[in-house]
C-alpha cells in the first residue's frame, strides 16, 4: 500500500514526458484554440461597443485583455504544432502548402465578405462611388496577400461607430504568423544544410537558443532596455518558445503538481503587473501545453465538432462591427451574445464548406514539386 502510494505522488510530480502525448492527434488543441477565440471576441466586445477596451477587466489588475492572452495562446500552440508538422515531413514544399491551405482560403472568403457584404452595405458612398475607390481594391488584396501588413478601413464604412472606421482589426496578427512560419523554415533549412558541415549543429539546441534568445528581447523590452516593436518581439518570443517545447518534448515532463504550482505563481504575481509579466511570459508556454495534451476524458468529445476557431477570429470583428452599426449604443453583454450567435455560424460554415475541404488537399504537394522540378525550380529528389 505504501508502495503505490509513492509512485502515485512520484507520479504525480513527475508527470510524463511530453513526447508520449505527441504521437497522436487525440488532445485539446481544437478545445484550447476555441477558447482562445472566444475570449478575442469577449474582449474586442468592450472596445466596439463603447469605444475603448479600458473597461474590461483584466486591463486594471494584470496590464493587459483577455484578448491578449489569446492571441499569446494562439502563437504558442501555432509555434509547437508547425514545428511538429515541418519535422515530421521534413519537406519545405509540403510544410509551405499545408500553411497555404490552412490561412489563405478561409481568409480569402473572410475578405470578401467584410467587401461585398459587410462593407457593401455599410457604405455611406454609393455602390459606384464604393467600386471606383480605390480603397476598396487596397483593402481587398492587401489583406487577401498579407506580406505587405493588413488594411483596416473600407470606404464609407463604419465611419460612425463608437470604434470608428476599422473592418476587420483581427486580421493585425495574420502577417505576424506568415512571418513566424517563414523565420522558422529558414532557420529549420539553415540548420539541416549546416548540419552535413557542423556536426555540433542540432535543431534542438538551435531553436532553444532562439528561444532563450527570444525571452531576453521580450523581458528586456518591456521594461523598456530594448527599444523595438512591441508586438513583433512579443509574438516572435511566443512563436519560438512554443517551437522549442517542440524540439525538446522528450526532455519536458508535463506534472500536475508543477501545472498547480506554476498556476498559483501566476495568480499570486498578479499583486504587481511587471512581475505578473514576467512570470506569465514564463509560465503561459507551460500551462498552455498542459491544458491541450493532460486533461482527458469527455473533454476530449470536443474534436468531434470541428475546429471552429479560425472561423471565429476572422469573421468576429466585422460581426461586432456590424452590430455596433445596427444597434447604437448596444451594451457589451448584449455585443458578445448577438455578435457570437452570429460569428458560430459564419463559422461552422467556413468549417465544413471551405477549411476541411481545402485541408484535405495537403497531399497535392507532389503535384507542385513535380511541376518545380520539371520546370528547373527545384532540383529532382
Amino acid at each position: 500500500m505504501r508502495g503505490l502510494i509513492v509512485d502515485s505522488f512520484k507520479e504525480n510530480i513527475m508527470g510524463s514526458l511530453l513526447s508520449t502525448y505527441t504521437t497522436g492527434r487525440d488532445n485539446n488543441f481544437n478545445l484550447v484554440r476555441f477558447v482562445a477565440a472566444l475570449l478575442v471576441l469577449y474582449s474586442h466586445s468592450f472596445a466596439l461597443a463603447i469605444g475603448s477596451g479600458d473597461a474590461e477587466p483584466p486591463r486594471a489588475l494584470i496590464g493587459m485583455s483577455w484578448g491578449n492572452i489569446a492571441v499569446d495562446i494562439f502563437f504558442i500552440t501555432s509555434g509547437f504544432l508547425i514545428t511538429g508538422s515541418y519535422l515530421s515531413r521534413n519537406n519545405l514544399i509540403a510544410f509551405a502548402w499545408a500553411r497555404i491551405l490552412r490561412i489563405y482560403p478561409a481568409l480569402i472568403v473572410a475578405v470578401m465578405f467584410c467587401v461585398f457584404v459587410v462593407g457593401l452595405y455599410f457604405t455611406t458612398l454609393t455602390v459606384l462611388e464604393y467600386f471606383s475607390d480605390a480603397q476598396t481594391y487596397k483593402f481587398m488584396f492587401k489583406n487577401i496577400l498579407l506580406f505587405f501588413g493588413v488594411e483596416y478601413k473600407l470606404p464609407g464604412v463604419f465611419q460612425d461607430n463608437p470604434y470608428k472606421y476599422t473592418v476587420n482589426g483581427s486580421l493585425w496578427t495574420l502577417p505576424y504568423e506568415v512571418k513566424m512560419y517563414t523565420m522558422l523554415a529558414f532557420i529549420l533549412s539553415v540548420i539541416v544544410y549546416l548540419q552535413k558541415r557542423l556536426n555540433f549543429l542540432t535543431i534542438k539546441n538551435t531553436l532553444l537558443s532562439v528561444a532563450l534568445f527570444s525571452v531576453i528581447l521580450h523581458i528586456g523590452n518591456h521594461f523598456g532596455l530594448l527599444p523595438l516593436p512591441d508586438n513583433f518581439i512579443k509574438l516572435f518570443y511566443m512563436f519560438f518558445v512554443g517551437s522549442a517545447f517542440y524540439a525538446w518534448k522528450d526532455r519536458i515532463q508535463l506534472s500536475s503538481w508543477w501545472f498547480f504550482v506554476a498556476l498559483i505563481l501566476l495568480l499570486v504575481s498578479t499583486a504587481n503587473k511587471d512581475i505578473f509579466f514576467v512570470f506569465y511570459s514564463l509560465l503561459l508556454p507551460y500551462l498552455t501545453l498542459y491544458i491541450a495534451y493532460v486533461p482527458s476524458g469527455h473533454v476530449r468529445k470536443f474534436n468531434q465538432i470541428g475546429d471552429y476557431s479560425y472561423g471565429i477570429y476572422v469573421y468576429a470583428f466585422p460581426v461586432q462591427q456590424s452590430m455596433a452599426a445596427l444597434v447604437p449604443n448596444i451594451s457589451v453583454s448584449a455585443m458578445i451574445i448577438y455578435s457570437l450567435s452570429i460569428t458560430m455560424v459564419l463559422s461552422m460554415t467556413s468549417w465544413h464548406l471551405i477549411e476541411k475541404r481545402f485541408l484535405k488537399m495537403k497531399g497535392s504537394y507532389i503535384f507542385i514539386e513535380r511541376f518545380m522540378q520539371k520546370t528547373g525550380l527545384i532540383k529532382g529528389m
